[in-house]
């Protein structure tokens, strides 16, 4: 498939840690070599070592992505909740991948506000750039949270809304295909759980784990880059692309992590915003989802947006982590999967 051949590309967001792996995989030039790409975010201390690491350090199996990195990878300092400087960014963009966000559950239950300014009003200001200025923007993926189903935490509120505005922008941005992706955690994200359990093992720390029954789907950095393509692949607007993905207990990924080395496992308590298990689709939503390529698709909510076309729903219940949950030896297996980092920590445990 080639359909980012030849497009101009803006990730907002672009240098956290879906941003990264995301570029990387554009630059691998495996759905069509782009004109170029185009990193927006607001911390120049992330660009300087995300440029540092795409331009100057080559690596024997990455010579495509150095070379492309060369001659199409540029940065540009900006916020999604500066309207000014995004449209700017989004004036030369054919493909936007929204990725900027507040998102770790715990600071936006103490920052509300500062989570409403970054997660809704980023989205309005994509929205608006291409409404109120008639941009060439041809696609806008963003990326959203199992956090956003059914929300009781301000992070996933927030996404939530994001998520809807995005796909109701659809009714006035007519040349422009607006649509979602929906995961849960992936496991080497900056701030997420699975690095938190390394560095607690190399320090001989006991472990910490909110509850015992506490779940949560899981998946690789690249699963969910993946998720990102197949919405650019086949997504139509207004639609919301959610990957078929694992879920676990994290005291099990605690002792997952413990082939070697027995340590401790303290209960901490639920944090604020925190939920016991997370859903993907909720049983309001089963009705409108349809399978597609191996992924479930929810349909729009409004139905000027869904159309009339006849569709079998893929769902009788709710997607939920409660469900189904890996076992000990297959999220050993996951993990060792999912980063070099992991897998290297995995074999010398």
């Amino acid at each position: 498939m080639n359909n980012l051949e030849g497009k101009r590309i803006l990730v907002t967001g672009g240098t956290g840690s879906l941003g990264q792996t995301l570029v990387k995989r554009i630059l691998t030039g495996e759905m069509g070599k782009p004109a170029g790409v185009t990193v927006f975010s607001r911390d120049e201390a992330k660009q300087h070592y995300m440029r540092l690491d795409f331009l100057h350090r080559k690596a024997a199996t990455d010579d495509i992505i150095y070379q492309n990195s060369q001659d199409l990878l540029k940065f540009r300092i900006g916020d999604v909740r500066d309207y000014s400087s995004l449209l700017t960014a989004m004036r030369e963009a054919d493909i936007v991948f929204h990725a900027a966000a507040l998102k770790q559950v715990p600071s936006c239950e103490y920052f509300p506000f500062e989570a409403v300014m970054t997660n809704v009003y980023g989205a309005v200001n994509v929205a608006r750039a291409i409404r109120e200025n008639n941009l060439a923007v041809e696609t806008v993926v963003g990326i959203s949270t199992d956090k956003a189903c059914k929300p009781i935490n301000v992070m996933g509120m927030t996404k939530a809304l994001q998520e809807r505005i995005l796909i109701e922008a659809n009714r006035d941005c007519t040349d422009t295909s607006l649509m979602c992706v929906r995961y849960g955690n992936v496991i080497a994200s900056r701030g997420s759980i699975v690095p938190l359990f390394v560095e607690q093992m190399r320090n001989n720390q006991p472990l910490t784990v909110t509850l015992e029954e506490m779940t949560r789907f899981l998946l690789s950095l690249d699963r969910a880059v993946d998720t990102v393509f197949a919405a650019i692949k086949s997504g139509n607007p207004g639609e919301t692309f959610v990957p078929k993905v694992p879920s676990a207990k994290i005291v099990d990924v605690a002792k997952a992590l413990m082939i070697k080395k027995e340590l401790p496992i303290i209960f901490t308590d639920i944090r604020p915003g925190e939920k016991v298990h997370e859903i993907m689709v909720s049983e309001e939503e089963c009705f409108r989802t349809v399978e597609r390529g191996g992924y479930y698709v929810i349909l729009p909510m409004l139905p000027e947006l869904r159309g009339e076309a006849e569709y079998v729903p893929a769902l009788k219940a709710e997607y939920s982590s409660k469900d189904k949950n890996l076992s000990i030896e297959n999220l050993r297996e996951l993990l060792g999967q999912s980063s070099s980092e992991i897998a290297q920590f995995l074999a010398k445990s």
